[in-house]
Order: structure tokens, then C-alpha cells, then sequence
């Protein structure tokens, strides 16, 4: 990666992290201004990909390096093999992370971190009231809409910023790839304030984080990411259609009480088999990291 500055990682970092805030500040005084005119919630949420994380992340790569479109990952289009893959790896995982989810969101803290407990079910709470109003779809329209915000720019937006910008900065540096994978995981599920799916959500992370590595192809993890969250938007409509079931697909994997979660824990093995046959795959056809 031929940088224009010799700037160090921790001071990239912060440049990103004050071109976010700056962003987050910028769409929600637009996004105040909206609700005077009736603005909606899917408008709001286009704003803030736009605003906190697209625009920063690339910002901040074009300070950083002479070919940000290259560092990131943009120039590369990804193969149908890796197309492929991601479909398969999101079919066969599906028991495990429902399963995950549901371990996730039993746990308890103890009773001296009761004050903490609060805030995260305060904040799960709002978030999930949040998410119930932006899938109460019922159109054809409303749900075409809904996938493009919720799907594309959503998995567009948050890949550009957590793995284009900063794991792609993280990587131009000491650090070595695994920790980089893990921790850019971890603050990428840590963001989204809901602690009851964090588990599921930074594995995920996990998962986006080595596409990227793999393939060196942003487009991979931006696919997968999209993929996943459509999956959730295109099922809520049918539910709410009454095609099918409210939990349809959500029950998958989950064992009955007192057994062994066997399905899940098959899905685990097979997700792992299958992410190490990618990683063989993929790594032998991509050219080393620049």
C-alpha cells in the first residue's frame, strides 16, 4: 500500500473516528430537518450510510493512500466461485447462528452489574422497536424499497467504513491479520448498541473480515453482508403477507428443551469446513496483499 503520508495507524484511526462523528452530526441535523417535512425513516437511515460511513471511509483512504480504490478493495470485481460461496456458507451456517442468537440473548449478568444489564435491554429494546417499524412492510414497493436501504446500502456503507477503511488501515500496519480480523469483528457488532445479538453479529464480522482478506475484493463482503440483511427484510414481508410463519426459518437449529443442539452444532462444523476449504480456495488465486 504506497501511502502519501507516513502517518501512524492510531492517528488514521482517529482521522476516521472524527470524519465519522463529524458525519453522524451532519445526518442528524439533515435528518431532523426531514421530520419537519415528513421525511421518513428509510430516507434517515440512507443519509446516515451516506453521511458517517461512506463518505469518511473513503475520505479518510483518499488522505491515506494514492489508490484508496485499490487499497480498499474496490477496483476488484468478486469471481462467481465467491459468489457461490457466500450463498452456501449463509444456507449452512443458518442453524448455528440461530442457535447462537438464542444462547446470546439468555444471558444474564450479575447482580452487581444490574445498572449495566438495564442499559443493554433499554438499548436492545430501541433498537428492536426501531427495526419492527422498518419491516412492517406490506407492499411490493415498500419491500423493494426496504432491500435496497436496509440490504444494499447498509451492507455497502458499513463494509466501506469497517472493512475498506479501517481493517484495510489496520492491515497497513504491525498488527497481525487474525488480531486485525477479530478486533474490527468485535467494535463492528460492539457499534450497533444491540449486546443481545453481539456474539452472532461480530462472528459475522468475523466472517465479512476474511472475505476481505481472502479475496481482496470489498464487493465480497459487501455482497454477503447485503445478502444477509435482505434474507431478514424479504422473510418479514412474507410473514407479514402470512406466507409464512412470524419465526419462519428463525426456529432452525434450535433443539428442544434439555437436548443437544445437534443440528446447530452440525451447521458449526460444516460453516467451519466450508470457511477453511474458502480460505484454500480463494488464497490461491488472489495476488498478495499491496
Amino acid at each position: 500500500m504506497k501511502r502519501r503520508t507516513n502517518i501512524q495507524l492510531g492517528t488514521r484511526l482517529l482521522v476516521i473516528l472524527f470524519l465519522m462523528g463529524v458525519g453522524l452530526i451532519t445526518a442528524y441535523v439533515i435528518s431532523k430537518l426531514l421530520f419537519m417535512f415528513k421525511g421518513g425513516l428509510l430516507t434517515m437511515l440512507t443519509l446516515q450510510d451516506v453521511m458517517a460511513f461512506i463518505v469518511p471511509g473513503l475520505v479518510a483512504m483518499l488522505i491515506f493512500y494514492y489508490r484508496p480504490l485499490h487499497v480498499m478493495g474496490l477496483d476488484r470485481a468478486p469471481s462467481w466461485s465467491a459468489l457461490i460461496i457466500i450463498i452456501l456458507f449463509y444456507l449452512i451456517s443458518l442453524p448455528a447462528m440461530n442457535w447462537l442468537v438464542s444462547v446470546n440473548q439468555a444471558m444474564t449478568l450479575p447482580s452487581w452489574m444490574s445498572g449495566m444489564e438495564q442499559w443493554m435491554k433499554a438499548t436492545e429494546d430501541s433498537a428492536a422497536e426501531t427495526t419492527q417499524s422498518i419491516l412492517n412492510i406490506h407492499t411490493v414497493p415498500s419491500l423493494l424499497m426496504t432491500v435496497f436501504v436496509v440490504g444494499f446500502m447498509a451492507g455497502l456503507s458499513e463494509e466501506i467504513l469497517f472493512r475498506g477503511a479501517i481493517q484495510r488501515t489496520c492491515e497497513d500496519s504491525r498488527l497481525n491479520t487474525h488480531a486485525v480480523v477479530w478486533i474490527v469483528a468485535i467494535v463492528f457488532s460492539a457499534f450497533h448498541l444491540q449486546f443481545y445479538g453481539f456474539v452472532p453479529r461480530m462472528l459475522l464480522g468475523v466472517w465479512l473480515g476474511y472475505l476481505l482478506v481472502w479475496t481482496r475484493s470489498l464487493w465480497v463482503p459487501i455482497i454477503a453482508h447485503t445478502l444477509n440483511n435482505s434474507t431478514v427484510v424479504i422473510f418479514s414481508y412474507l410473514a407479514n403477507k402470512g406466507i409464512v410463519g412470524e419465526d419462519y426459518g428463525d426456529n432452525l437449529g434450535l433443539p428442544a428443551d434439555g437436548s443437544l443442539p445437534w443440528l446447530a452444532l452440525l451447521s458449526l462444523a460444516a460453516s467451519i469446513g466450508l470457511a477453511v476449504w474458502a480460505h484454500c480456495h480463494f488464497c490461491k488465486d488472489v495476488l498478495p496483499a499491496d
